[in-house]
């Protein structure tokens, strides 16, 4: 996910000589541009490889015929076929149209490949989902690195306050939706920048390469003349430089294949590979939190920033100390194996951990940092301040316990795609995945069952089972497999997204194909306000949820699921419609059924109304927000009823509420306060602590979800692992319950190790509570860890407490223990409420207590009390699970 820093970078200083070289240039060029010959690319030699790869694959229609427009001879070059400097290719120019993911192997032979004179075009956040040696990389060849998505359209303007008449300025610098670009010092030429303050770079320029600052090929970025207009100039430039010629370049010459048309019923599309969980509804979550921390950048800043960055490095000394003091509370293993040894040892090895010793240096360290840094930046020793910024946070990361378990009772769960799944081939090959998983902790699986229209398993109901599984049953063994193992099995649906462009690629059918329950009903199809099924930009068509026979439909495919398979619980995916910008002009929801009860129900049809039609307008959001709000409240009736033990999840966005509700047409509050669902896993997906923070913060401390559970979800996809853990710290500091990883395929080995050490080995043997199945044997556990920290600090003489506070807090803590011993071992009302009094009077004591050691120690007392509130949700939660059970049992005693 691409989220930075907003730090808006200033026009760097470059020669007169410099910028009148690129205008002159750009003169002779768009003067001659006519004088190319429109030829189509497959009757002439490429001089462009255009780079297609999984992430610009939605937007290749666009691309495509943007680049037959511009009449340029090219060939379309698969990224997942470049595996040495020769696959780029003998042509002059290679093009990146917003490519985020490239391999260190890829680099390097990019990096090679421009040496030997190759030039590179690029658009888009390129590189930022890869590694941090991949971006540095990039960051070189491309004289810049994209920073941050601008939240708004800004216009592009140039560098200069006067520009020749023969640069047509309505075509190249009109409005663009796209990012900021930070130039490197020296190398990175800015020749058109934002208009906003400070003038952050648009489009930068090295020698060998040109950077486009926004989403190409795409209409939400911009338009295809401008697009056309610069990439024309670009392309003119690297021809027309004899240094850069393509005669310097003598890598093996590749066959390119015929550049493919717009999607038609005959269009073949190279299989991509899937189980990616983004969308545009993330990219649009991204530019709301934005925040990084770039090396050897001398970009201005300022003492806010600084405040803001001394903040952060005093958080994760706090997450620090506080996971170390977490490690010595638990009881140390004995008998540890040698094999977990030498994982220890290779995690240390690995740079992934340094002995316990360097800890009080580490942090001594980084306390100076942060007193110093509004000293650097005032002194504008920018670079100096980030520098350090992040030499003191690698080595705080270093600090983490990573050695020895530390986790106490809480939700830990993966979500095991579909991907995944069908890699395995069989039980057997799930069993591995399962044994992984259990060596590592995780105790609940969200197992992919409903993926594009397609169960994994043999279903009555549904039209299809997924085709890429044959002669197995994925879910009867999942179930199995996890229940052997001591973890819980949690069928994961697809709710109203209907099918997949990318699954239709690996099954090699039409792109546009539906998928398989939409081709038999089309009149359940949701619709745009153009009459397409799949947005502009988006790869899925959506069910319309106000079709009363879909409803059903699904009800019925859920009550299989629950009634044949014996799943510990479902959790509904894409329980919305698809991410729309009604400031934009793009809106979703007119299907055949809603336009007719909406229309029935205001005497409009909604497909007349724009959003400056304010009351109708609101109207017509609520009724379709109404849609999604209800089919929730009939798949919990309806599980309730069939199984009254039964978990209801669901995977959610943390926009704002009110964005949410107009782009997506998803309340989940409303889900939460009426009770109808157990777990909220909003996808706070981040590529580092900061960022997550800043997303999943609303919602834990939220005081709208009643008794439902709050399980943030972390995106290990291009995490570093350290960087996985921090956020993992943070959560174990929140008042939550558990975390859940997206998703298995980049569970990685390292990850495994770390996972393995910290949290320690499920069997069936061996069953801790999970929170949100014995809800008040998890609060005891996890309060009794509570317990042996102070025990641990008091032993130490770390708290700021008087020797008669201290005998109190014994004393008090010892009754909310034995409240709460009782409870667990026989629950009831009468013992809920007093353990829920019992706790309430520590809380308010320990806020007192702890008053003086909460300004010596902030981060620590905060992250004890914010344990307390967790211990205090589970009880609630058990409350209500409580009187479930009541009501069952009395049903069934009738």
């Amino acid at each position: 996910m691409k989220n930075q820093e907003k730090n808006h970078q200033k026009n760097p200083k470059w020669s007169l000589n410099n910028y009148r070289f690129f205008i002159v240039t750009a003169q002779l060029l768009i003067v001659n541009w006519f004088h190319i010959p429109a030829v189509k690319a497959a009757t002439a030699t490429p001089v462009v490889g255009v780079v297609q790869s999984q992430e610009n694959s939605q937007y290749w229609q666009g691309i495509t015929q943007r680049l037959q427009t511009i009449g340029v001879p090219y060939c379309v070059l698969p990224l997942s076929n470049v595996k040495s400097v020769a696959d780029w290719g003998d042509r002059p120019i290679v093009f990146l149209p917003n490519i985020e993911t490239i391999t260190p192997t890829q680099a390097i032979a990019l990096q090679a490949w421009m040496n030997k004179g190759g030039n590179l075009i690029a658009s888009g956040p390129v590189g930022s989902l890869s590694t941090p040696g991949v971006r540095e990389s990039l960051k070189t060849l491309l004289g810049s690195y994209w920073a941050f998505s601008l939240k708004d359209r800004q216009k592009i303007n140039p560098t200069a306050t006067q520009i020749p008449n023969s640069l047509n300025q309505n075509t190249l610098f009109g409005q663009v939706h796209g990012g900021v670009l930070v130039p490197n010092d020296g190398s990175g030429r800015v020749v058109a920048v934002w208009n906003s303050p400070d003038s952050p770079a648009a489009v930068v320029l090295t020698e060998n390469s040109t950077f486009l600052g926004w989403r190409w090929g795409t209409d939400a970025a911009s338009t295809a003349e401008l697009d056309i207009a610069w990439l024309k100039t670009a392309v003119n430039r690297h021809l027309a430089t004899p240094s850069n010629s393509h005669k310097n370049i003598t890598t093996t010459p590749q066959n390119c294949p015929t550049p493919p048309t717009p999607p038609t019923s005959s269009t073949a599309y190279s299989p991509l590979p899937t189980s990616l969980k983004s969308d545009e509804a993330i990219d649009q979550l991204e530019q709301t939190v934005q925040w990084n921390i770039a090396p050897n950048s001398n970009a201005p800043m300022t003492q806010r920033e600084a405040v803001a960055m001394q903040q952060q490095l005093d958080n994760l000394i706090g997450r620090v100390e506080s996971a170390n003091v977490a490690a010595l509370a638990h009881a140390p293993r004995r008998n540890q194996s040698q094999s977990a040894k030498e994982d220890s040892t290779q995690l240390v090895a690995t740079g992934l951990g340094t002995p316990t010793s360097d800890q009080q240096q580490a942090i001594a360290q980084a306390r100076v940092v942060a007193k110093n840094l509004p000293r650097l930046i005032a002194n504008k020793n920018y670079a100096l301040a980030r520098q350090q910024w992040l030499a003191a946070r690698t080595k705080l990361w270093q600090q983490f316990p990573i050695d020895r378990r530390l986790a106490t009772a809480e939700i830990r769960a993966v979500w095991l795609d579909r991907g995944t799944i069908i890699r395995a081939g069989s039980e057997k090959g799930l069993a591995k995945i399962f044994d992984r998983l259990a060596q590592a902790g995780i105790n609940t699986v969200f197992f992919e069952t409903v993926n594009a229209g397609y169960p994994i398993y043999p279903s009555r109901v549904a039209p299809q089972q997924n085709p890429l599984v044959r002669n197995w049953n994925p879910l009867a063994a999942a179930v199995k497999l996890a229940h052997g193992r001591g973890m819980e099995l949690h069928a994961w649906v697809w709710t109203f997204a209907a099918g997949n462009q990318r699954h239709n690629q690996l099954l090699k059918l039409n792109i546009d194909y539906p998928g398989p329950v939409l081709a038999a009903h089309p009149q359940w199809a949701n619709y745009d306000h153009q009459g397409k099924m799949i947005p502009i930009g988006q790869t899925k068509p959506f069910f319309d949820p106000a079709n009363p026979e879909l409803r059903q439909y699904l009800l019925k495919l859920y009550e299989e699921i629950v009634t044949e398979y014996n799943v510990d619980g479902l959790q509904l995916d894409y329980i919305r419609y698809p991410f729309q910008d009604p400031k934009a002009g793009r809106t979703y929801g007119y299907g055949k059924a809603a336009r007719e009860q909406f229309q029935k129900l205001t005497g409009v049809d909604p497909i007349s109304i724009t959003p400056s039609q304010t009351q109708l307008w609101q109207q017509w959001t609520a009724f379709r927000t109404q849609q999604v709000d209800s089919f929730v409240a009939q798949v919990s009736q309806m599980l309730r009823q069939k199984r009254t033990n039964l978990v209801l999840s669901v995977a959610v966005f943390p926009l704002p509420e009110q964005e949410r509700i107009e782009k997506l047409q998803q309340h989940w509050e409303v889900w939460a306060r009426r009770g109808d669902i157990d777990l909220i896993i909003p996808m706070t997906y981040a590529q580092d602590t900061v960022k997550f923070q800043a997303l999943a913060q609303p919602w834990i401390t939220s005081t709208q979800l009643g008794s439902t559970l709050l399980i943030p979800g972390i995106r290990l996809l291009s995490l570093p692992t350290l960087a996985a853990f921090d956020q993992l710290q943070l959560i174990r500091d929140l008042p939550v319950s558990g975390y859940a990883l997206f998703a298995a395929e980049n569970f990685n080995n390292e990850l495994h190790q770390l996972f393995s050490n910290t949290q320690g080995q499920l069997s069936s043997a061996i069953r801790e509570p999970i929170p949100h199945r014995h809800s008040f044997s998890a609060a005891l556990t996890r309060y009794v860890a509570l317990q042996r920290e102070w025990q641990i600090i008091l032993s130490k003489e770390k708290l700021q407490i008087s020797p008669q506070i201290v005998l109190e807090l014994h004393q008090q803590a010892e009754v909310v223990k034995n409240s709460l011993n009782y409870l667990a071992a026989s629950p009831s009302k009468t013992k809920l409420l007093a353990t829920k009094a019992a706790l309430t009077r520590f809380q308010a004591q320990f806020r007192v207590w702890m008053r003086q050691q909460g300004k010596d120690n902030t981060y620590q007392v905060k992250a004890w009390e914010n344990r307390l509130a967790a211990i205090d949700r589970l009880l609630r939660y058990g409350e209500r699970r409580l009187k479930l059970d009541t009501e069952n049992q009395k049903h069934q005693s009738k």
